[in-house]
């Protein structure tokens, strides 16, 4: 991908395209826009008295009037294997330090930098030993028959890099990824002598009111610019209300070696929206995406701003989902997952985000969950399988947003407590033994 014409498009798009491209030319790209410096006014870190979980996010990101966390604006996600011939426990203290050193030289929060680091089944298998009971972390797997042509992440490690600014973000990621940087002061050794990245290593994100608008001129969108500005995602509403986000303590595992860690999933999927915002009006939109009482009783107005802190799914709207699908003809996406809830609490925690990745519009859809096993029922939930047999609407026609989804990658990760993040063993020490 290239940089486009800084003169041809907004100052946001341009700084989003920087991102996409990354490496030395994306962050020079940002340096020169927004006239910095390479680490000029990158907020100061400390390493010290950064929360337990590596996934502790919440209490430092914004929150908008109606009480629901804002996510980071851009996003990398980059896919790594320990290089060939390399002992896991001669990468621990490399990793650390310069996990360390990033915290040291960049604030945790999303005017600086927050990252996670998770790994996966494939590290995990090159040890004798087993994951404990109280860690469900299956291989990816094909979950629907509707996936069909699905490749599986397999990849040894999984770091995702959050951030409001690009210039941050990125000089973050040239720290770990290219080359030996300072960043305020604080020396950051790269990554590369022991890890590799690997196919399909490196994918890009953003989300956030303006910037999907911004950069809908992509495969998958067809039409006079259909993405409202005021929308967050490319589907046009709002999403990860306050009210339909598990908490971070329902998420965080309770028990065994990784207390205080946490289980993510990442699929990446592309969306085909022609039809959605050319053959679909917004009351159509509206009961796909909510239900078709929202749809009925007018309840989403423009992107959702008027829902506040909930989508307003009631218990009423999943007491029979094969019932209602046959009454009105469509189910809601809302009103499927909201049956996976337990105690009608939410169990995924969702920071999912837009992509253009190969220029096609997509969302990498990432959740973090106590069990694979609850990300696994929520998916069940969402495609439907019984309602389709039982009440006339298709694997995908009326059933929620299935047929504008399609998903094209998925793995499985395990995110460790801050204290084993480095190349842990199954035992949850590190892979030096301490």
């Amino acid at each position: 991908m290239a940089l486009p014409d800084r003169t041809a498009v907004s100052r946001r798009e341009f700084l989003k395209a920087a991102v996409a491209v990354g490496g030395t030319a994306g962050l020079a790209a940002c340096m020169e826009e927004l006239g910095t410096e390479a680490d000029a006014e990158i907020p100061r870190g400390d390493s010290s008295g950064l929360p337990e979980r590596q996934h502790a996010w919440n209490a430092v990101l914004k929150t908008d009037d109606d009480g629901n966390d804002v996510p980071p604006r851009h996003h990398v996600l980059r896919y790594v294997d320990l290089a060939d011939g390399i002992d896991p426990a001669d990468a621990r203290e490399p990793l650390e330090s310069a996990l360390t050193a990033l915290e040291s030289a960049i604030r945790w929060g999303p005017d600086g930098l927050l990252f996670t680091l998770g790994y996966s089944p494939t590290y995990f298998a090159r040890f004798d030993e087993s994951l404990p009971s109280s860690v469900d972390l299956p291989e990816p797997t094909q979950l629907t028959p509707l996936e069909d042509g699905l490749a599986l992440d397999e990849t040894d490690l999984l770091i995702h890099l959050a951030s409001d600014r690009p210039d941050v973000l990125l000089a973050a990621e040239k720290a770990l990824f290219v080359d030996r940087e300072t960043i305020n002061e604080i020396e950051i050794t790269s990554l590369s002598k022991r890890f590799d990245t690997a196919s399909e290593s490196r994918r890009t994100g953003f989300v956030g009111a303006g910037l999907p608008a911004e950069k809908q001129d992509v495969a998958g969108i067809s039409g006079d610019s259909p993405v409202p500005e005021a929308a967050p995602f490319f589907m046009g509403y709002r999403s990860g209300f306050a009210r339909t986000q598990a908490t971070e303590d329902r998420v965080t595992i309770g028990d065994g070696p990784f207390a205080g860690g946490t289980t993510q999933h990442v699929s990446r999927i592309e969306l085909q929206l022609n039809a959605w915002y050319n053959q679909e009006d917004h009351v159509q939109r509206v009961a796909k995406t909510f239900s078709p009482r929202h749809a009925a009783e007018g309840l989403v107005e423009g992107v959702g701003d008027n829902l506040t802190n909930d989508s307003k799914i009631v218990p009423e709207d999943v007491a029979d989902l094969v019932d209602s699908a046959r009454r009105d003809g469509v189910v809601g996406h809302a009103q499927k997952a909201a049956a996976a809830r337990e105690n009608g609490e939410p169990i995924l925690l969702r920071r999912d985000f837009n992509t253009t990745d190969d220029d096609k519009a997509g969302v990498h859809f990432l959740s973090l969950q106590e069990t694979i096993g609850d990300f696994v029922a929520v998916r069940e939930a969402m495609t439907g399988e019984e309602i389709a047999d039982g009440s006339g609407v298709g694997p995908r026609l009326n059933n929620g947003i299935l047929q504008y989804l399609f998903v094209r990658r998925r793995g499985n990760f395990l995110i460790p407590p801050r204290v084993c993040r480095s190349m842990p063993t199954p035992a949850g020490t590190t892979a030096e033994g301490q």
